[in-house]
C-alpha cells in the first residue's frame, strides 16, 4: 500500500469542473471589480465558461488529484 496520498488542490477544485468529455470547464478573468471601465460588450464575454485550453489540461488535472 502506498504511503502516502496526492492531495487535490482544494483552490482548483472551487474552480474548475470536469465535463462528461473529460475536458475541464473554467470561468474567465477580470470579471470581479474595476467594471465600471469595461464596456457591457466585454463583461457579457466574461460570463460565458470555456474548457481549458489542452497545453494547461494535465497540469490543471494534477491539480485536481486526478
Amino acid at each position: 500500500m502506498a504511503k502516502n496520498k496526492m492531495k487535490s488542490h482544494r483552490g482548483a477544485m472551487k474552480r474548475l469542473k470536469i465535463s462528461g468529455s473529460g475536458k475541464i470547464k473554467r470561468n474567465k478573468a477580470y470579471k470581479s471589480h474595476i467594471l465600471t471601465k469595461k464596456s457591457a460588450k466585454r463583461k457579457r464575454g466574461l460570463r460565458k465558461s470555456i474548457m481549458v485550453t489542452s497545453a494547461d489540461l494535465k497540469r490543471m488535472l494534477r491539480a485536481m488529484g486526478k
